[in-house]
């Protein structure tokens, strides 16, 4: 009886067009995100990063120094829970005949639905006059998971569950998987929209992936401080070789990813 009446819920919320312009509107917020970290992951690429951090914290930082910025943050918070909620509709709602196919999409919406709550209190904080470094949050769990019993094989299956969700974001987006979940037009705009979508999710892939990779070497060195979340992944990049050129690539991927979210604030099926 729970479970229909969260369904029936679901469902209700799913045909509630406010609803619906809520979550696209998360996307478009999403995008505009997306597209603020990648250019300050540039800036760090030309070597004036400044004190601009190359994540959320950073992105929302950036976005709160802009005439009207509060206001825009909260609009980013909002967007952002009503998109985690649509994602929670859908784990209701999946309906899949085969149990295994249904936990795991059931599990991936209720993933990226965390992964939405997060951004948005991270924009909600700075909105309310608050700041969040999420490089400091990586380095204080590692810490802290290192001290204790076990902590460092936890901490290696963090890191790679992580590398698991870069390297899911890229196979989404090298085999257009994310096609799916889309109403696409023809033609030159249906073409436009799905390199955007390929480029984007390969870019994040590769982002989110190097963070994991940061938790595995903080575990096997015993140095919490490896552990510096996005913006220390993207900053590792540029230590390497060639790394100037990887992380431009990577945050001009970043911005193509922020422009293919506003493209699917536009087509995503709700």
């Amino acid at each position: 009886m729970a479970s229909d009446s969260g369904r029936s819920a679901a469902g209700a919320a799913q045909r509630s067009s406010s609803f619906r312009v809520a979550a696209r509107l998360g996307y478009v917020v999403l995008g505009v995100v997306h597209v603020v970290i990648g250019s300050i992951a540039i800036t760090v690429a030309q070597g004036a990063g400044g004190g601009a951090d190359a994540d959320q914290g950073g992105a929302m930082s950036q976005l709160a120094r802009l005439p009207f910025g509060v206001v825009l943050l909260w609009i980013i918070a909002l967007g952002l829970f009503a998109l985690a909620i649509w994602q929670v509709t859908e784990a209701f709602l999946e309906r899949d005949p085969d149990a295994k196919t249904k936990w795991a999409h059931r599990a991936k919406y209720v993933g990226t639905a965390i992964a939405y709550v997060s951004i948005g209190a991270t924009a909600l904080v700075y909105a309310m006059g608050g700041r969040s470094d999420s490089s400091e949050s990586a380095q204080t769990l590692s810490s802290r998971l290192l001290a204790a019993p076990g902590g460092v094989l936890v901490l290696v299956l963090l890191g790679l569950v992580v590398i698991g969700v870069g390297i899911a974001f890229v196979y989404r987006g090298a085999l257009r998987r994310f096609e799916e979940y889309l109403d696409l037009p023809g033609g030159v705009a249906r073409t436009g929209i799905l390199a955007l979508g390929v480029v984007g999710y390969v870019a994040k892939g590769v982002a989110i992936g190097v963070v994991g990779v940061l938790f595995v070497v903080a575990s096997l060195t015993h140095d919490p401080e490896r552990a510096g979340g996005l913006d220390g992944a993207l900053r590792s990049l540029a230590e390497l070789p060639f790394g100037t050129l990887v992380l431009w690539i990577v945050g001009g991927g970043l911005i193509v990813y922020g422009l293919f979210c506003v493209a699917r604030a536009r087509y995503a099926r709700l």
